[in-house]
């Protein structure tokens, strides 16, 4: 309790200068909520559903996760999900974003006649219809890190195939699901699948690969989307008239000084982070310095080609504009400092990811926070999303996830630091947009509910919903911050008293 205390206190604290913008939403803004089907479904192996990755992960190396937790039944949203809907439709969200599980589609990954599970087919479509008919806007990802595990057998993301095996199912749930969904989301944070995937191993599957593997990695993710966009675009565009997009992660990285290496160290971890993805799909090709980075290191510590996989022009043509619109995952800031260039520590036997960025990273411990990765920084956001309008075209910017994150200790229904977080993280959106000319058009709570939060287990809550795990119900109560983004969606304003907002 103490702690919890000291940690709303901080949070009071910090934000006290912090003014909020009392304008009003914009007319086109919309404002909802987010869950991912393998965090919150259960049901791991009913009605025909395959197993994925991460139900291989969390069976076999129970003692990776804490709490030695897994998603058998999570939220059990598979058999609850009207009460989900419930909940959704009382909050009077304008969207909801939720994920289609790959398996409960195709049970082995494998897009055929043969293999389509009508349940999960049927599952699906029929949430769809019951939040359009509750005016509640559909935002499907297609890919939310649960991969078929034949897909993982098959060298998971660091092999090109799975580009072609995404496309395939991607077609499928075109064909299945495109009548009723508008928005789709073809791919969630590669940035953080790629990195903690196959290069530190704390996420499924849990490889420690070489450092050329996370660029396999981003490799085939930006061909598989593509491809699925293209085949959107191509065969179901002008009948379904729907838009494609792909979810992209990242803090904002601030430089410690005004120093030249800082601020050239900055940038570097923007390209490493954020750019590689988002420059193939937005630009074309690899950020220039990914490019002229990793040749040069690649050359220097005596491998006989770059680790960095080379993009064909056909390729780049292909990829290049296959987006309609921009979705933007952030929770942090991090200070990015320089730490070496390229032409400093080369050691043969010691490549690495981060050595290739030459960047180091640290947070202010004045932030507040209660996990390592999520501080209290609306400022940071406000820079980020500015950041990617420069960057990428001034594209229509939809933010898919924000929010905060309680450990376990602190849960309860009472949650002042969310609403203090959500409210200046909406406030540094509207500055973007009313100040910075940015056209931000959505944001999106994570979570809707308590969930599975990968690694983390259950000891990490960032629902607006708490859900109680130890009962076979799985009963959800909503918290104080559930009420509050309830009266911000209808009043359409982050002041206190609605007389006090601005058109």
């Amino acid at each position: 309790m103490f702690r919890l205390l000291a940690i709303c206190c901080c949070i009071l604290s910090a934000s006290s200068d912090d003014a909020i913008n009392n304008h009003n939403f914009p007319e086109n803004f919309s404002l909802g909520v987010a869950t991912a089907a393998f965090q919150i479904e259960g049901a791991w192996n009913a009605d025909g559903k395959g197993e994925n990755l991460w139900d291989w992960f969390m069976h076999k190396y129970p003692e990776k996760i804490e709490g030695q937790a897994n998603g058998d039944v999570a939220c059990d949203s598979y058999y609850q999900w009207q009460e989900d809907v419930k909940l959704l439709r009382d909050l009077g969200v304008n969207h909801y974003r939720l994920s289609i599980s790959w398996t409960r589609i195709l049970p082995d990954g494998l897009a055929n006649n043969f293999t389509l599970n009508q349940k999960g087919v049927n599952y699906y479509r029929t949430i769809f219809k019951i939040l359009l008919d509750a005016g509640i806007t559909p935002y499907v990802t297609l890919y939310h890190w649960d991969l078929p595990l034949p897909l993982h057998q098959l060298g998971g993301w660091v092999n090109p195939i799975i580009a072609d095996h995404f496309a395939a199912y991607a077609r499928v749930c075109f064909q299945q699901f495109g009548d009723l969904v508008k928005n789709w989301i073809t791919i969630n944070e590669p940035q953080t699948y790629c990195s903690l995937g196959y290069l530190t191993g704390e996420h499924a599957p849990g490889y420690i690969l070489p450092a050329e593997a996370i660029y396999k990695c981003a490799y085939t993710t930006v061909m598989a989307h593509a491809k699925a966009y293209h085949i959107y675009q191509d065969e179901f565009k002008r009948t379904q008239n729907g838009r494609v997009s792909i979810v992209l992660d990242s803090p904002w990285f601030q430089p410690p000084s005004d120093s030249d290496e800082d601020q050239l160290a900055s940038q570097r971890a923007f390209d490493f982070t954020l750019g590689l993805y988002a420059n193939p799909i937005y630009v074309g090709n690899w950020p220039e310095q990914v490019i002229s980075i990793v040749d040069y290191r690649s050359e220097m510590e005596g491998y006989p080609s770059s680790r960095l996989p080379k993009f064909t022009d056909e390729e780049i043509a292909y990829i290049k504009g296959t987006y309609d619109f921009f979705c933007l995952n952030s929770y942090s800031t991090n200070f990015a400092y320089h730490q070496n260039n390229k032409d400093e520590r080369i050691d043969p036997d010691n490549v690495s990811f981060l050595s290739d960025q030459g960047v180091g990273f640290y947070v202010d411990p004045k932030w507040p926070s209660e996990v390592d990765w999520v501080n209290l920084v609306p400022s940071g956001f406000r820079k980020l999303i500015k950041y990617v309008h420069d960057t990428y075209n001034q594209p229509e910017i939809f933010i898919t996830e924000n929010g905060w994150a309680q450990n376990s200790t602190t849960s309860g229904t009472e949650d002042p630091a969310r609403i203090t977080y959500i409210k200046q993280y909406l406030s540094a959106a509207l500055d973007a947009i009313y100040i910075d000319g940015a056209n931000v058009t959505g944001y999106t709570v994570w979570s809707l509910m308590d969930n599975l939060e990968w690694d983390h287990g259950y000891q990490i809550k960032m629902g607006l919903v708490q859900v109680d795990f130890e009962s076979v119900d799985r009963t959800r109560t909503p918290k104080a911050s559930y009420t509050w983004y309830q009266n911000i969606i209808k009043n359409r304003c982050l002041a206190d008293n609605v007389n006090d907002c601005t058109s």
